[in-house]
């Protein structure tokens, strides 16, 4: 299905692009969430007469992005976890933990943004995650896992 993206998307495309994708992708992620409309004449005539509004919109959402990272990135969370005399956790720590933590801060982060690439968390110590605001927004948050007796 051929459709015009409204957004940009990681691995797909950036706003205005007519690009292919599977029907399913796009009928059931894209075009709902607003990312993406079907690539008609009158679509394509209608995103042109509204580009710059749309360009205007993204460079805001970019802004505000680039505004909460740069605060974000000062930040180191300290979080309590029961833990073994070895220094495993009872558990782990999870994308979940650090978005609520993060929420408690005054930092508003889904934690569909916390990106942890070596999994959760699951011995003590100090560990970089990354938050992803933007699809150009990416910080590191340093996470301090601290064992607390049982």
């Amino acid at each position: 299905m051929q459709i015009i993206l409204l957004d940009k998307v990681v691995n797909l495309g950036a706003l205005g692009d007519v690009v292919k994708v599977k029907d399913g992708y796009a009928r059931n992620f894209l075009i709902p969430a607003g990312r993406a409309r079907r690539a008609t004449q009158t679509a394509i005539a209608e995103f042109e007469a509204r580009r710059a509004e749309l360009e205007k919109v993204a460079a805001a959402k970019l802004a505000e992005a680039q505004a909460l990272g740069g605060k974000l990135a000062a930040v180191a969370l300290k979080l309590s976890q029961k833990a073994g005399v070895d220094g495993r956790l009872f558990g782990s720590v999870t994308n979940h933990d650090v978005s609520e933590e993060l929420n408690k801060q005054g930092f508003a982060v889904v934690k569909s943004q916390v990106r942890m690439p070596n999994g959760p968390l699951k011995n003590v110590g100090d560990y970089t995650v990354s938050v992803n605001l933007h699809t150009d927004v990416t910080i590191d948050v340093n996470v301090s896992v601290l064992g607390e007796t049982a």
